[in-house]
């Protein structure tokens, strides 16, 4: 991985007692060995990409980074990679298929780094997420975030609810059968985290 040190960010923010993190463009060559490790692992089952080699893992976010609808991210804690955050349009997106989006919406998939890696302690996903949720709410003027993790995915639905984030449908996101993307069906619940709740948290 490059060092992350001298990246420019696409935000920064400092929380008294907790750090600075720091969001920041995903280069997928130099980042493909750490993200490649954290969507390997068990836990990480959901994201859909175990089996996966490093040079894979690298050319599905070099695709990515040509879309102008779908941007990834890697977030930085105190200079240690956090987490993978990945943003889409919902209107360009098969999620768009399975609610009415409303103008200011924007998806976000989030996996965090495992707990060994980036210094875990009490309150640190809400603190990373609060971070993380001011750059897509408030840098890029978003009225709401929608997520959409697989319904077997409890683990990541508690933790959703637990940062503000409001139950919705549960949907079925069709197939993606494309030359670049294959994506297989999936059932999901959808949450939506308002900017106002936001604010409130």
């Amino acid at each position: 991985m490059s060092d992350v040190q001298h990246r420019e960010a696409v935000h920064e923010q400092r929380t008294d007692g907790f750090g600075t993190v720091r969001i920041l463009p995903l280069d997928p060559r130099a980042d493909a060995e750490v993200v490649h490790r954290w969507v390997s692992e068990e836990r990480a089952a959901f994201w859909g990409m175990r089996g996966l080699t490093v040079d894979q893992v690298a050319e599905i976010y070099a695709h990515m980074a040509g879309l102008d609808t779908h941007h990834a991210f890697l977030v930085v804690k105190d200079g240690d990679p956090a987490a993978l955050l990945q943003t889409y349009e919902p209107g360009a997106d098969r999620v768009g298929e399975c609610y009415p989006v409303q103008p200011g919406d924007i998806g976000v998939h989030l996996l965090l780094a495992p707990a060994g890696d980036a210094g875990r302690q009490p309150g640190w996903t809400a603190r990373l997420v609060a971070a993380m949720t001011a750059y897509v709410l408030h840098a890029l003027d978003r009225r709401r975030i929608v997520v959409d993790p697989d319904v077997r995915n409890v683990k990541a639905i508690a933790r959703f609810e637990r940062l503000g984030f409001e139950r919705g449908p549960e949907v079925v996101l069709p197939e993606v059968d494309l030359p670049d993307v294959y994506l297989p069906e999936k059932r999901a619940q959808l949450a939506f985290l308002r900017r106002e709740a936001a604010l409130r948290g």
